[in-house]
């Protein structure tokens, strides 16, 4: 567990204070509310560490840009999940019950979300995940929040994309059926590539970690398909798109959010050349002044351009601290209330509206990777 807000000098003048209201017969009044803390479960380590730790970089920018609330320093306290659901579901529990947070921003992806929201919901602390995208994750909860879109959007747009733009009449679909973001968002792209005239010409199943994708490779083969639509995490997507290349299958391959992170780049190489992706961000269509700011010091501290996922995990941070600001109080109930009444909040991702359920309304950015970077394409407004 990390912690982040109050250097070892202040905390050592705070002792002293404390002792010498002993001495003189005070309370150190106000020493329990030395700061607010702000907490965050993501995941650092695993299969899955590469979104936790870009969404943690773009969390400390934020930080940096608006380090006080209510006229207190942020404490940040975060722990790691492990990528791991029992973990996740132990990491909330930590910050709610021991180190006392008034909020926590994570987790990264869907499964690990619906470990920790029950437990978050029951204590009445509100939650803000940058990166959850299924319906599930929010669904009958008050207290849940999230900065991204949601799959029933994401997955509409992936299909009008690959009919209405890639030209293609019929589909192969590969999914991750060990992750609900995988499935959830495969189904709601068959639903609506279906709708709008395509054929689905197989559906396969991997699951994460697998490293040999012959039998569902042979599959889309046989099937003959325009496109692969494989909305999967990022080492997956970058191990299956280099052996179906090497396989000599050539059609376009159509991914989710989940799949757009630098470790796609280097594990996949040459074979991820024009993979699709529907987005939350690109540096090309950020145009708030909050986003302005946030890229310029994101490639001033860390020599790079911000991804999707540093964007969102800013955004978490952000719109947490401003709901606090709003209610003008760390009550969890009150906080809730402000983040339901998000409204044309300016954000590094864009322009965001809390709608029903937590769930933010925006719009979804089409990227590709084209001579081994993220591209941009084009937006889709809700």
């Amino acid at each position: 567990m990390r912690r982040y807000g109050i250097s070892g000098r202040t905390k050592a003048a705070w002792m002293l204070v404390a002792v010498a209201c002993v001495v003189l017969g005070m309370a150190p009044l106000g020493m329990a509310e030395e700061t607010i803390k702000i907490g965050a479960y993501l995941p650092m380590t695993g299969a899955v560490a590469g979104y936790g730790q870009q969404e943690w970089a773009g969390i400390q920018l934020a930080a940096e840009m608006q380090p006080t609330v209510l006229g207190k320093k942020i404490e940040l306290i975060l722990v790691d999940t492990k990528s791991d659901k029992i973990e996740a579901a132990n990491a909330m529990s930590r910050l709610i019950e021991k180190e006392k947070v008034v909020g926590v921003l994570g987790e990264a992806i869907s499964g690990n979300s619906m470990a920790g929201n029950p437990i978050s919901e029951a204590a009445k602390i509100p939650t803000v995940s940058p990166t959850a995208t299924n319906p599930l994750v929010n669904q009958d909860k008050q207290y849940a929040f999230r900065a991204c879109f949601i799959d029933p959007f994401q997955g509409e747009v992936a299909a009008r994309f690959a009919r209405n733009e890639l030209k293609a009449q019929t589909a192969a679909v590969i999914i991750d059926n060990a992750q609900d973001y995988c499935v959830g968002l495969a189904n709601f792209f068959i639903k609506e590539f279906v709708k709008q005239g395509g054929k689905i010409v197989s559906t396969t199943s991997i699951q994460t970690g697998d490293q040999d994708f012959s039998a569902q490779l042979s599959t889309v083969q046989a099937a003959k398909p325009d496109i692969i639509y494989a909305p999967n995490y990022y080492t997956e997507d970058a191990l299956m798109a280099k052996q179906a290349r090497d396989l000599g299958i050539t059609m376009p391959i159509l991914t989710g959010d989940g799949a757009q992170e630098d470790a796609l780049l280097e594990i996949g190489g040459k074979a991820v050349e024009n993979m699709y992706f529907t987005a939350h961000f690109h540096r090309k269509a950020a145009g708030t002044d909050r986003a302005k700011e946030f890229i310029r010091r994101f490639e001033e501290k860390h020599k790079k351009e911000p991804g999707a996922f540093g964007a969102l995990g800013a955004d978490a941070y952000f719109l947490l601290v401003d709901a606090i600001q709003r209610a003008n109080a760390t009550d969890g109930t009150k906080i809730r209330d402000a983040l339901a009444n998000t409204k044309n909040f300016q954000a590094v991702s864009g322009i965001i509206n809390m709608g029903d359920n937590g769930n933010a309304i925006k719009s979804v950015v089409i990227n590709k990777v084209e001579g081994g970077q993220f591209v941009y394409v084009t937006t889709v407004n809700p």
